[in-house]
């Protein structure tokens, strides 16, 4: 086999496909692997411009590249790799890496194409793509599962470590009443226990003065374990939200004056209360049962804190926009230390000594208050007394009365 047979046949069967086209671009020839990738026969293309494999914008710009190249003459290789894209018989467009070599003949230049499809490593380029873009949507969507399941766990966490404060509030909260239970109850029964056998002995001897002295000790007592047991039901009543308030207008000053005259009597030896009314009404819209609990709870501790000989002022005030209850003593004060933990059920201040109380009034005030969506602040300083205050916003919607 003589050389032009040689590499005929090594054109013929290369695997990249090979076109030479004149020094005007036409096409001179073309082997198989380049007809199979264009999807035309040679017939098809051979004379014909190189730029018919080309889609737009090469095409209209190839003779000015050919031109442009043969003016300068500086290169002998026009491009190797270069990626471009060919046109198909059909239409369709695809990828290839193209190599132009000028080849100098005897009597001529022409100019080789090699072509070396690219297709298939494109579109593994694309499925890599692809798949990495699901890689990444997959990985997003599972650090975003992560992160709800570590924000559901730091929930849980904090739910648990609520659940266990509550659990050891309650605890406390379960020593809290044994131990003032205990106390509270024994006091008065004890008391009554005495007086009772007292009365005996006295009712033998016709004392009638010390029988009607321990009458009044048993009725104290009673009296003591009633307000225990009433705070206990109140307290039971609210932490199963069967509590609902009534609004209803009643005039205030006419309550406050019948619950002065009420806690008058149970006051200690020189101990007054004094009324005082402000405002151009006194007509309100609240609750009359609870606010008549919150007022009759702030004086009886007043009464009970406070010494012989000594003044409680209770003031009610009818603004514009408010109503405004307040109950001053002069007694032992709130140490600074417990007043952040005063309306915590069950809580008593250090101070408070051997006087009886439950510790749920302050309390039960304030949940009253919160019912008729009102507020209570109280100031104090140790040995010098208490005030406390209940403030309610008007609804102006709800109030059916005049202030003029």
């Amino acid at each position: 086999m003589n050389d032009a047979a040689l590499l005929k046949a090594i054109i013929e069967n290369a695997i990249d496909g090979i076109i030479t086209i004149s020094n005007r671009g036409l096409i001179e020839s073309i082997n198989p692997s380049a007809c199979n990738l264009f999807g035309f026969s040679p017939e098809e293309v051979i004379g014909k411009n190189i730029s018919m494999l080309m889609p737009s914008p090469d095409r209209e710009r190839h003779d000015g590249y050919l031109e442009r190249y043969q003016r300068t003459g500086e290169r002998r290789i026009i491009g190797i790799g270069r990626e471009v894209s060919g046109l198909r018989k059909d239409g369709t467009q695809f990828p290839f890496r193209l190599a132009v070599s000028e080849v100098i003949l005897s009597d001529r230049v022409i100019y080789a194409g090699f072509i070396n499809d690219l297709t298939r490593e494109k579109e593994a380029e694309e499925r890599i793509r692809n798949h990495a873009a699901q890689l990444e949507e997959l990985v997003e969507e599972r650090t975003l599962s992560l992160r709800k399941t570590v924000r559901a766990l730091q929930e849980a966490k904090e739910e648990v470590s609520l659940s266990l404060e509550k659990e050891k509030e309650l605890n406390q909260l379960k020593s809290r009443f044994v131990s003032m239970a205990s106390h509270e109850f024994r006091t008065p029964l004890s008391s009554v226990q005495l007086s009772a056998s007292l009365i005996e002995k006295y009712a033998v001897q016709e004392d009638h003065r010390n029988i009607s002295k321990h009458v009044n000790k048993i009725k104290n007592a009673v009296g003591n374990l009633t307000t225990i047991l009433n705070d206990f039901l109140s307290l039971e009543r609210l932490e199963a939200g069967r509590v609902e308030p009534t609004f209803s207008n009643f005039d205030l000053v006419k309550l406050s004056e019948e619950i002065t005259e009420e806690m008058q009597l149970i006051t200690k030896q020189n101990q007054n209360i004094i009324y005082e009314h402000t405002g151009l009404t006194s007509m309100v819209r609240l609750d009359q049962n609870l606010l008549k609990n919150c007022i009759i709870n702030l004086i009886a501790n007043a009464i009970k804190y406070s010494g012989e000989n000594t003044f409680i002022e209770f003031n009610t005030e009818v603004t514009s926009e408010k109503y405004i209850i307040t109950v001053k003593d002069n007694g032992i004060g709130i140490p600074a230390a417990d007043q952040k933990h005063l309306f915590q059920p069950f809580f008593r201040a250090h101070n408070t000594g051997n006087i009886p109380g439950t510790g749920l009034g302050l309390n039960i005030v304030r949940r009253y208050a919160g019912l008729m969506h009102g507020e209570v602040d109280f100031e104090s300083t140790i040995n010098k007394g208490t005030k406390f205050t209940i403030s309610f916003l008007i609804d102006d919607e709800k109030t059916n009365y005049s202030y003029n």
